[in-house]
């Protein structure tokens, strides 16, 4: 398990849920692989600790490529791109969240099969992976890695289906969970996504005629392909030298899209579910300054995430916006800090306080999350020490008092500040004059809503209820188990 000493929130850097990974799929160009590694390059928000890329070149020769690090370190070389030969490919940006980030956890995975070789990257979380693995395990599958996505190699090798996409689909019926999952086999590139669509993935079309499967709009942006839609709650797509079709396997059901994405995870300039992400996160800072405006002579966003929020919040209450708070874009999560003293002053290894916008001010300072405090915390200090008279917290996001089992690396609920505390005690804890998060229902209005219905919710909001639509069945389950199966949770 990953040593909490070591963790970002410990180490100066940003106190916020994380995102795991992202995937890209090309199909039906002489440059798959290097159109591929750009889409990851848009994706690497994503995912920072591995990426790997997985190519199909003539009938069935796979090649791949996999490694530590970010997108440019790995396939910034001419030579490694020239390694990857084909017309299709299949990337991955892995974020660690538990376990170790060793090569054998990079994706795309892959496996060689009777159909031929199959590989397979996944952005989501699998809630029932620990019971599906037992039962392999008990059936003699041997497995590889400690990552929740090798279950669905497994499941298709020991499944009595004959074609690729009923051993697929029979996969996909075992597995509870979130999960945007790309595939690539000799005969096609397959997406899917969960019957609920909590993870998100979008269909773009290349100019040369082939096809795109990715995580966020912007990976379609970079390589100029055109958006054709997102893959719908459920649907599989199928893309092949025929061109592409859509299977359903799965009941329609309300869709439960990850509302997170639309507060923090996704990047500015995408497109979800139809909706301008920048222009959203503008919005719902609007209807958190009309929920919980106060006096103030400044509007000062937390880079980089707090700055669409804090300007709709600026436009609405009619108070300057400024960049009161400089970020320092060359400073990784893996900085070492030696000493206790280096440690405390870590946070402004990534942030520093523009002392002429702020000394003698009144300042709200808009973030998207709160998730253990102590980032926050420091900000605010950073903040006072650079001559502010006042510093008012608001938070583009409700509490976030429950952990995230769909995806999203959370702390478990203890550590959660707003599982233990409530609005007033965590403002006094982060040295806060005050503290206002936008209400459930307000985040919603922003979303163009009404408001939420209790009865049957728009989006999965989990980690501000505590209403997981998905059953936890690891979760709930407390038999012992081995180290390797506790590694693969949350991957």
């Amino acid at each position: 398990m990953t040593d909490l000493s070591t963790q970002p929130w410990e180490t100066g850097d940003d106190d916020h849920p994380h995102e795991e990974c992202g995937v890209v799929g090309i199909w039906g160009s002489s440059d798959a692989a290097a159109l591929t590694a750009l889409g990851l390059h848009a994706l690497q928000h994503r995912g920072q600790e591995a990426a790997g890329i997985v190519s199909l070149a003539g009938q069935g020769q796979f090649h791949a490529h996999k490694g530590r690090g970010l997108v440019g370190d790995n396939f910034g070389d001419a030579q490694v791109i020239a390694g990857l030969p084909g017309h299709a490919a299949l990337g991955h940006n892995r974020y660690a969240t538990t376990g170790e980030t060793a090569l054998r956890n990079v994706q795309p995975l892959y496996a060689d099969f009777e159909f031929g070789g199959f590989a397979v990257a996944h952005n989501g979380n699998l809630t029932n992976a620990h019971q599906l693995k037992r039962a392999l395990v008990r059936r003699g599958c041997l497995f590889q890695s400690t990552t929740d996505s090798e279950v669905f190699i497994h499941l298709i090798a020991i499944s009595l289906y004959t074609t690729v996409m009923d051993r697929l689909i029979d996969a996909l019926k075992q597995v509870q969970g979130a999960y945007s999952l790309v595939a690539l086999h000799n005969g096609a590139l397959i997406g899917a996504r969960d019957p609920l669509g909590v993870r998100p993935l979008v269909l773009g079309k290349l100019a040369t005629g082939g096809y795109v499967l990715a995580s966020e709009t912007c990976a379609l942006d970079i390589i100029g392909a055109d958006m054709v839609r997102d893959v719908e709650p459920g649907e599989i797509i199928i893309i092949d030298d025929s061109g592409m079709k859509s299977v359903r396997p799965f009941a329609r059901a309300q869709s439960r899209f990850c509302i997170f994405e639309y507060i923090y995870f996704a990047r500015p300039d995408s497109v979800v579910e139809g909706t301008p992400v920048y222009d959203t996160r503008k919005r719902i800072g609007a209807e958190l300054a009309r929920e919980s405006g106060v006096a103030a002579d400044v509007i000062v966003p937390v880079p980089d995430s707090g700055v669409p929020a804090a300007m709709g919040y600026a436009a609405e209450a009619g108070i300057p916006f400024e960049l009161g708070i400089i970020r320092n874009h060359y400073v990784g999560r893996t900085f070492i800090e030696p000493t206790d003293q280096i440690r405390h002053l870590g946070v402004k290894l990534k942030h520093s306080a523009n002392r002429s916008m702020i000394e003698g001010k009144r300042v709200v300072l808009v973030d998207d999350s709160i998730v253990r405090g102590t980032t926050s915390r420091k900000i605010v200090e950073m903040v006072r020490q650079a001559g502010a008279t006042e510093v008012h917290m608001r938070i583009s996001s409700p509490p976030t008092t429950h952990s995230c089992f769909y995806g999203i690396d959370t702390p478990e609920r203890g550590k959660l500040l707003a599982a233990k505390h409530d609005v007033a005690e965590m403002a006094q804890i982060i040295g806060a004059d005050s503290l206002a998060f936008i209400s459930l229902d307000g985040l919603y209005r922003a979303l163009g809503k009404k408001g939420r219905d209790a009865g049957a919710p728009a989006y999965c909001d989990a980690c501000f209820t505590g209403d997981y639509a998905i059953p936890l069945t690891d979760a709930q389950d407390n038999s012992e188990r081995p180290l390797s199966l506790l590694q693969a949770a949350n991957r």
